[in-house]
């Protein structure tokens, strides 16, 4: 299938749209003061090198890696499970990892490392519950049994996340949980982003490869068995990519909510509902809002904003927009 020139245009936008703003990211910021950083003083100033080079080039692509893991993951979820509230946190993903994260804080010594790893084990065992927990539900479509399990997951995941904060230490354990679960990237360094490029990557490649198949994975079993699809085997391996994008990116940047929910409705309306445009469209506006959003958090206030309270006002605001507005463009 060949993408219309009109897609094509939206698309060539997009990409150089995201190279622009992760290349004006780089540049913004406090040093020397607030605002951008001239590249002649950046060619001639070595502290300013060094603060762009081991400080805001690996935030900077991981914000890129996560806005393009979520939206991804928000797209093939929502087509797979025909329903346009789902994001890639409710399969038991986010409470999971923050349960994960919280024990790590608690009783594993509050390590970066140990923080990430276990965050990233409960959140692919949220998700192994769900599947488990929906082979046994006795009613309704595996698409309604595997949604209903995933709630009564994330349900028992965030009870267990309220019972480690009444446990944690108010003065120094609580508050980092907190924060975690605000979701951040002011401590990103090299290692983090590296550490999830051998998981990411692979399953966005997985995730892009088979955007030709989601929009006959988004049919029912019997009408994609009859185009030629295996829909089971098909729908789990998409799924698990889907999933393991967003377990990796979660485990370094904290809970960071809307841009899975909110990007897909944006890409589908600007370049329709074939998955083929959609999916590579949500990615790059995944990526560029989630590179604008972390800017305005490190250099609004002198103190930094959580990610996740920017993403949720901003998403937030998308969201009744696109409800509530007249323009014909918004509520196709």
């Amino acid at each position: 299938m060949v993408l219309t020139l009109s897609a094509r245009r939206h698309l060539i936008a997009l990409t150089l749209a995201l190279l622009f703003v992760l290349f004006l990211s780089l540049l913004w910021g406090r040093y020397p003061s607030l605002g951008f950083t001239s590249p002649s003083v950046l060619w001639q100033d070595p502290l300013a090198q060094r603060l762009v080079v081991i400080l805001r080039l690996p935030r900077v692509l991981t914000a890129c890696l996560l806005g393009m893991s979520l939206a991804a993951s928000g797209t093939v979820l929502q087509m797979v499970f025909r329903n346009p509230l789902v994001e890639p946190g409710f399969l038991g993903v986010s409470q999971g990892a923050a349960f994960g994260a919280a024990i790590a804080i608690i009783f594993l010594g509050n390590l970066a490392l140990v923080i990430q790893v276990c965050s990233m084990l409960f959140a692919c065992l949220g998700v192994a519950l769900a599947y488990l927990l929906a082979r046994h539900i006795r009613f309704g479509g595996w698409v309604l049994r595997l949604v209903l399990s995933g709630i009564a997951v994330s349900a028992m995941f965030s009870s267990g996340v309220g019972m480690l904060k009444y446990l944690a230490d108010p003065l120094t354990q609580l508050p980092e949980i907190v924060f975690w679960m605000l979701g951040g990237l002011w401590a990103v360094t090299w290692f983090d982003f590296l550490s999830v490029l051998p998981i990411a990557v692979p399953c966005l490649v997985i995730i892009f490869l088979m955007r030709w198949r989601l929009n006959l994975l988004s049919m029912s079993d019997a009408t994609a068995f009859s185009l030629g699809a295996s829909p089971t085997r098909e729908r789990a391996l998409i799924l698990v990519a889907a999933v393991g994008a967003t377990a990796a990116l979660v485990s370094v940047a904290g809970v960071v909510g809307w841009v899975g929910l909110i990007v897909p409705h944006i890409a589908r309306r600007l370049t329709g509902t074939n998955a083929q445009k959609a999916l590579p469209a949500s990615m790059l506006i995944g990526g560029i809002s989630t590179v604008i959003c972390d800017d305005v958090a490190r250099t609004l206030l002198a103190g930094e904003i959580p990610l996740g309270i920017i993403t949720s006002l901003v998403g937030a605001v998308l969201f009744i927009t696109l409800m509530t507005s007249s323009n014909p463009w918004l509520r196709r």
